[in-house]
């Protein structure tokens, strides 16, 4: 059966090669396309691929933000393919769940070999797994005192359930999932609110601060990293 994968990438010119390689080689994927963020992930929610091949820099919603997405409710390989070359964005792909990264100007054989290693290893710790989820990934996630249920997306701390903002929601959700890991505030804009918006430095640290009101007792499980972002500790 063919290996079905979606495309995420909003370079006209760059998804055409892309698709016209991948079904016209000998050995051929199913590809479906997406031009922009928003669009990408609607097609994620509502079908199933074997594999996403995800850009960073896209319209609507970032790559990061998608990749964050998928690996909070799906379980598919992941291969970034971006023009982002910075040791901190790559190593932040790495962190939120990314299986290989591929830097524009990248050659066609290249990605097409990627690919298929990517599924390979996939299917054979599919395998392995049995009817376990990837990683044992637990519907529940919990640091300390703060737990999130994956599925409906409820707060608690200590066990008493708690209302967030969307925006406070994604932030916890972002620190939650890798804890100890420091996040700058570029990076978290660039997940929280996408690559496009036009935000500073401020705008991160009010909503941090909002959060840790929030979270009550809880709130100083997010620590501040001087001068270079925040993080998540149990305490």
């Amino acid at each position: 059966m063919t290996e079905r994968i979606l495309l995420v990438e909003d370079d006209p010119q760059i998804t055409e090669v892309i698709r016209d390689y991948f079904v016209g080689h000998k050995e051929p994927y199913d590809i479906e396309c997406a031009l922009d963020g928003l669009t990408g992930m609607e097609l994620i929610r509502k079908n199933e691929y074997d594999l996403i091949l995800l850009d960073i820099m896209l319209p609507g919603k970032n790559g990061f933000s998608i990749l964050r997405e998928i690996r909070r409710t799906k379980d598919m390989p992941v291969i970034i393919i971006t023009a982002k070359v910075r040791e901190a964005d790559r190593l932040l792909g790495y962190e939120l769940g990314c299986d290989d990264y591929v830097c524009k100007p990248f050659s066609l054989a290249e990605l097409y070999a990627k690919v298929g290693a990517v599924l390979r290893r996939f299917k054979a710790s599919k395998e392995q797994e049995g009817n376990m989820e990837a990683g044992s990934r637990r519907r529940v996630i919990s640091c300390g005192k703060i737990s999130i249920d994956r599925q409906s997306l409820d707060v608690t701390v200590d066990g008493k359930k708690l209302e967030l903002s969307p925006k406070e929601l994604d932030l916890l959700l972002t620190f939650i999932s890798h804890p100890n890991l420091v996040y700058s505030r570029d990076m978290l804009l660039d997940i929280v609110w996408g690559a496009d918006y036009d935000g500073t430095d401020r705008t991160v640290d009010n909503h941090v601060k909002k959060l840790r009101k929030s979270l009550g007792s809880a709130g100083s499980q997010i620590k501040t990293v001087y001068a270079k972002g925040y993080k998540m500790v149990k305490e």
